[in-house]
């Protein structure tokens, strides 16, 4: 995802929003290269209908087609298009990183796993139209960029700079949590929330409306195990729940963030401890042969609980 969000951002700057349109960019995968190998000296030299630079674009490549890109780059000229070559992971002495390094003319670019800077954010913002905002709203901005795939956090930010449109006030950490990616597992947290409050009273009812959905009990278990585990290390952290709870992989924000440090306040690891081997109890005969109704078996653990964190 990181190489193709570069990868747009460059055939972007060289033929311009239209240059698809304008068949002034050539597409060519690896594989039919390797079958054809004139595919990309043609469209080097092709003419075009439309003024403006034009890209031949090779995605796919692999070292087994260095001989064909080293002969259509030797013969490339000025004015013919500009050549734009994405692969896979590449080692230093891959052949096809020599044939571009070795040129002059050519440039190799190595685009590695890590979070957006703190610079590519703010461009992100002024892509949207937002502006910088204080470092706390920052900060939680920099930690959402780090939990999510670039094409994601993108669409994220757009989400923001739409849910903000019309709105002068500053952008807060609300307005993010608002925004941020959320999935069926929001559903489940609410039955959890429940259960974690020890309001054994509600937890019929929060599980007719979750299976209504198509939850299985075993998804619902292991979404509780996943809670519970995160509970267990907020509770474990030296510092107390308010410091466990900022070091969340992915990360929490706003209201769930300080309910989360409540919640593992008020459970301690011990008691944490004994509803994740409870959990696992239930997880294993949920997969087993057992006969036992599976709904049931996933209610009567959750309350038991529910009754375990009310005490």
């Amino acid at each position: 995802m990181r190489v193709a969000t570069k990868r747009q951002d460059v055939i972007s700057a060289l033929v311009g929003p239209n240059g698809d349109e304008e068949m002034r960019l050539t597409r060519i995968n690896g594989a039919d290269l390797r079958k054809d190998p004139a595919l990309l000296s043609d469209a080097i030299k092709a003419q075009g209908f439309f003024p403006g630079h034009r890209v031949a674009f090779v995605e796919e490549a692999t070292d087994g087609l260095s001989k064909i890109i080293d002969a259509a780059l030797a013969d490339w000229q000025a004015g013919d298009a500009q050549v734009l070559i994405t692969a896979g992971q590449l080692t230093a002495k891959s052949a096809l990183r020599k044939v571009v390094e070795g040129r002059s003319d050519a440039v190799a670019i190595g685009i590695y796993d890590d979070p957006p800077t703190r610079d590519e954010i703010e461009a992100t913002l002024a892509e949207n139209g937002l502006s910088v905002p204080n470092r706390d709203v920052m900060d939680a901005i920099m930690v959402l960029s780090q939990s999510l795939e670039p094409g994601d956090f993108r669409q994220t930010m757009e989400k923001v700079s739409l849910y903000k449109r019309g709105d002068t006030s500053e952008l807060t950490v609300d307005d993010i949590t608002a925004c941020a990616p959320s999935g069926a597992e929001v559903n489940i947290d609410d039955v959890l929330d429940v259960v974690t409050f020890g309001r054994s009273d509600q937890i019929g009812p929060a599980l007719r409306n979750l299976y209504a959905q198509g939850v299985t009990p075993v998804a619902l278990c292991i979404g509780a195990m996943r809670h519970f585990r995160r509970l267990h290390v907020v509770a474990s952290d030296p510092g107390g729940p308010g410091s466990g709870v900022g070091k969340l992989r992915p990360p929490v924000f706003g209201p769930r963030r300080d309910k989360i440090a409540r919640q593992a306040g008020n459970w301690g690891r011990d008691r944490l401890e004994r509803a994740l081997t409870a959990l696992t109890d239930t997880d294993l005969q949920l997969r087993s042969a057992s006969t036992a109704p599976q709904l049931a078996l996933m209610e009567r653990t959750l309350i038991r609980l529910a009754m375990m964190g009310h005490r």
